[in-house]
């Protein structure tokens, strides 16, 4: 069987991510959601995503494919379900498609032809910006059993302060040197060749995938995740850092979203808390307006390739889209466009030859090629975000 992960009509709630991404490739928990799908059934996925972004995320279709709705998350009674699906068979959750059996990827569906089986019980879905740190802790919590399961943790070294060991699991080459790591109020993994480094704080639910490193002296809160290669330091608390990001200085970070090759400046903070403690809105792609979360915490979500100077203050509810770069004295708006230069002093456009300039030199450092696919989908979220540029 085929099985390809579609965007669904949350694509356009979850900009700035998806601007750069199919809905698939969003990081929640220890995984991606593609990540978790293929773990689960033993097989690659393909997408059905943007136009613009199908070179670098290409769709298979076969004779027969299922189609997977990628904003919800998988667990093993959903994936056996889906994998029993035949013709003319349909997964929902209320009003929502979950998966669907097809023939053909291209036509459109009627689902008044389809058998509807109704999925009963609790399903995690990413609908929103920030769902993926409000239901971080759950997806961790999910992902710890999955990678985890049947398989043994590598030894827990000398000199670390630990509570509740059998919640902590750490891969081969991970390295921890004289930290804390309370796994009380939720699983703590180290992924292969991740660093903690010394005098680190650690609470759980927390999440480091590959090659990740806490600094020294860093205090993190769950539920915390650090995407593969990212760096951080100071005080993080349940936020999500996709991959190869930084936040390697003091500064708060907190119920927070940062995309990939983002990097924060020392002692940047970020509010997550209205002085009068009402509701926090931020600006939808969706609606293109301000939009309430239903969240009395929420802080910043920071497209990819996006970066702030050092001392930065981020309001509560801040959205910087893709490819910005912020720095000055003073709270800069609430909502800053993709492509966007300056600060709370003003605005101009970030032209593209320097953000590629900027993003060569960034990635090399990783050891990853900035090349024309990648300029190809800058280019184009470029001049799909003109229209914010109203400086």
């Amino acid at each position: 069987m085929n099985y390809v992960l579609f965007d669904s009509d949350v694509r356009n709630a979850l900009l700035p991510f998806t601007y750069t991404r199919p809905v698939a490739d969003i990081r929640v928990g220890i995984l991606t959601i593609r990540e978790k799908w293929e773990k689960y059934l033993g097989l690659t996925t393909t997408t059905i995503t943007e136009d613009y972004l199908v070179e670098k995320y290409p769709m298979v279709e076969l004779e027969t494919n299922i189609l997977i709705n990628a904003s919800f998350i998988p667990t093993k009674a959903l994936v056996e379900m889906v994998q029993n699906l035949s013709e003319n068979e349909a997964i929902f959750k209320g009003e929502n498609v979950v998966a669907f059996y097809s023939k053909d990827t291209q036509e459109e569906v009627d689902f008044a032809n389809y058998i509807h089986i109704e999925y009963e019980e609790e399903l995690l879905q990413v609908k929103n910006t920030w769902d993926i740190f409000s239901l971080n802790d759950k997806a961790i919590q999910l992902d710890f059993e999955l990678l985890t399961e049947g398989r043994k943790s590598q030894p827990i070294p000398d000199g670390i302060h630990v509570i509740n060991r059998e919640n902590i699991f750490i891969e081969e080459g991970a390295s921890i040197l004289y930290a804390s790591l309370n796994a009380a109020n939720g699983p703590i993994y180290i992924g292969k060749n991740a660093q903690i480094l010394e005098g680190s704080l650690i609470r759980g639910p927390f999440a480091m995938c590959e090659k990740a490193v806490v600094k020294m002296g860093a205090k993190i809160y769950g539920a915390t995740t650090l995407g593969p290669d990212c760096k951080v330091a100071g005080e993080i608390n349940n936020s999500v850092l996709f991959a190869n990001s930084n936040k390697g200085h003091e500064g708060y970070l907190g119920n927070s979203v940062i995309g990939e090759w983002c990097n924060i400046g020392a002692d940047s903070n970020n509010s997550n808390l209205k002085n009068n403690y009402a509701e926090v809105k931020i600006w939808s792609y969706e609606t293109e307006r301000f939009a309430k979360t239903g969240l009395q915490f929420c802080g910043l979500i920071m497209g990819d390739h996006s970066k702030c100077g050092i001392n930065t203050m981020f309001n509560t509810g801040t959205v910087v889209g893709v490819s910005a770069n912020i720095f000055g004295s003073g709270f800069p708006r609430n909502f800053i466009p993709s492509f966007s230069w300056g600060g709370a002093s003003g605005f101009t456009t970030y032209q593209t030859n320097k953000v590629f300039e900027v993003a060569t030199v960034v990635m090399q450092r990783r050891n990853v090629v900035f090349d024309t696919q990648e300029q190809q989908i800058l280019n184009h979220v470029f001049e799909l975000t003109a229209k914010y540029r109203n400086y």
